[in-house]
């Protein structure tokens, strides 16, 4: 099926396999594309990735880079439409933008994203607000929060399964 919108999330090195299963299976749902960039914390013939994904791990529309570098040189997304997200962003993420194509970027679970991507889209990085009694959220559950407020605040006419 074509879709006049897409949406890319972009994992920079991911280390832990549930997570990385369970947004693929939130990309699937989503009708989103999942970028896995090197290195990884995990196999991805892991069976603990694959029990997180479920038996939809197979149909995830999935791409693997060795580089962030080598990603956006082939994927080329412009700046309007690029995301960026880290605790420390200084811009809630309900700011972001909602161009047809949007690209979420995320950090590994225990690093975040380097200082080179965060100063490379300074502008472009925000953050999920969360209280003060916790450090920050799983990344399985940041990326779906963020990916479906972009699908929300784009409103494709897309018709989606009720649940």
């Amino acid at each position: 099926m074509f879709l006049s919108w897409q949406r890319h999330v972009v994992l920079v090195s991911p280390e832990v396999h549930w997570n990385t299963g369970n947004i693929g299976r939130t990309c699937l749902g989503a009708q989103a594309y999942l970028h896995l960039i090197k290195p990884l914390g995990f196999s991805l013939d892991s069976k603990h990735l694959k029990r997180a994904g479920l038996d939809y791990w197979k149909n995830v529309r999935l791409f693997v880079w060795d580089t962030f570098e080598q990603f956006m040189e082939k994927m080329a997304p412009a700046r309007e439409e690029v995301a960026v997200f880290s605790k420390n962003g200084k811009k809630p993420f309900w700011n972001m933008p909602s161009p047809n194509k949007l690209f979420l970027i995320f950090g590994s679970e225990t690093k975040g994203l380097s200082n080179n991507i965060l100063k490379q889209f300074e502008e472009l990085v925000f953050h999920i607000p969360i209280s003060s009694e916790i450090r920050c959220l799983n990344l399985s559950t940041a990326v779906g929060i963020v990916l479906y407020e972009s699908i929300r605040r784009f409103r494709p006419e897309n018709k989606w399964m009720k649940i």
